[in-house]
């Protein structure tokens, strides 16, 4: 009797264990997604909480790790990949940024998820040759980020008697002397290599045209580089220099966008994420600031963007986690809510755009032109030779060389 008492408890209890078990599973989800990302500032923080709350209600559970810095982040990816302790996902540009990592084997394809989706048919071109290689989806595009828009501070231009924004580079070097007269600082800028680089292709697509920019990014073509309009474009790149303040070497890029929004600066060269910045401050485009993606009504539209890649792993819940990740993240809401607060376009075209701010909205007009889409340097050339290049125009920039030596040091940098 007692051992039949003693056994009743015991499948009692075990019983009872086994439900508290299935709770808690229930309870947590079995998903957990660690995504590693370089999205610190208060914009970017913002519109990376979209992706959280949309992954956590979608039955997984995130994992934020963000480290300050893109090029900290990737090597962080890079390392605990290498070093067995692989994040679920990670953030790169969509650029050639991870193609070493595909051809060593370290990533899964999402390949199901992009069909689903029906990415062959909703992407931009230039997207799709950075995401796809080798005819698999390595990377889930997040948004499309144009770097070379033209953000400006509609105060400050009251305040210097500009009426219009400029049409030709011409014109935007007198609105930027204007600017100068009136005590404001022309063009707020950080001087660190990545943002001179962006300045110089803003410059470059604006003053050298689309034919040229490909000429040397994209087909290497030595009677390109040694043009001389591929001079000129150097010369006005360099014009840029009187008009920055002593203080931007070395200063972060929101750092510049706030001498925007307070109106301390006239203009900033940035990417649409900077509009994250204007949004936390509660500015509105059109109202408190203006923005321009270019000089004329055919400018060329710079194509550039974020991914997720996703690391190797043979975990049937890491790769369930995967697909979820990369699923929830290019989803119709999650898009809308992200890319509003982060100022970037979203990927697919079938969205409605009626909730996003008067810049987004004008760049996804221009994207429906592909005649007026041009892939991002970083699209085009390997990190590497990128940085190769970023180097050569940092010199260019800080130190008094001329344009005819700059232009011999691209062209020895481009020939590796």
């Amino acid at each position: 009797m007692k051992t039949a008492h003693l056994a009743g408890a015991f499948a009692l209890a075990f019983a009872a264990h086994g439900a508290a078990q299935a709770q808690t599973a229930a309870a947590a989800p079995a998903l957990k997604a660690t995504v590693i990302h370089w999205w610190t500032s208060g914009g970017e923080s913002a519109a990376i909480k979209q992706f959280a709350d949309a992954y956590n209600k979608a039955g997984g559970q995130w994992v934020d790790n963000a480290i300050a810095g893109a090029d900290q982040s990737r090597a962080t990816t890079i390392n605990r990949i290498v070093g067995g302790d692989a994040p679920t996902a990670a953030q790169f540009n969509t650029s050639k940024q991870f193609r070493d990592i595909v051809e060593q084997g370290m990533l899964n394809n999402i390949d199901d998820v992009a069909a689903k989706g029906n990415w062959d048919q909703i992407l931009p071109a230039s997207i799709i040759d950075s995401i796809k290689i080798d005819g698999h989806y390595y990377a889930a595009p997040v948004n499309i980020h144009m770097p070379a828009w033209f953000f400006y501070s509609k105060a400050a231009f009251q305040r210097a008697g500009i009426g219009a924004e400029p049409k030709t580079y011409d014109e935007f070097l007198a609105v930027l002397a204007k600017l100068k007269g009136a005590g404001v600082v022309p063009l707020a800028f950080g001087g660190q290599v990545w943002q001179e680089k962006i300045t110089f292709d803003a410059v470059f697509a604006s003053v050298g045209g689309p034919e040229l920019y490909l000429k040397v990014y994209r087909d290497r073509d030595m009677n390109a580089v040694k043009s001389d309009a591929f001079k000129q474009v150097l010369v006005a790149f360099k014009r840029l220099r009187g008009f920055v303040d002593p203080g931007s070497p070395g200063r972060n890029w929101n750092d510049a966008t706030a001498m925007v929004v307070t109106g301390k600066a006239g203009v900033q060269i940035m990417g649409d994420w900077a509009k994250g910045e204007f949004s936390a401050a509660k500015q509105v485009a059109g109202k408190d600031f203006g923005c321009f993606p270019g000089f004329g009504a055919r400018s060329p539209y710079i194509v550039a963007g974020d991914a997720f890649v996703f690391p190797k792993s043979s975990n049937p819940n890491t790769v369930k986690a995967q697909k979820l990740l990369a699923g929830v993240m290019t989803s119709p809401a999650a898009q809308v809510a992200f890319n509003s607060r982060k100022g970037s376009i979203p990927i697919r075209g079938d969205i409605d755009d009626s909730s996003l701010d008067l810049c987004a909205k004008m760049g996804v007009a221009i994207l429906k032109d592909k005649t007026r889409q041009l892939p991002n340097s970083e699209m085009l050339v390997a990190p590497d030779l990128n940085g190769a290049l970023q180097d050569v125009l940092t010199n260019f920039w800080n130190k008094n060389q001329s344009a005819e030596d700059a232009q011999k040091a691209f062209a020895s940098a481009l020939k590796g």
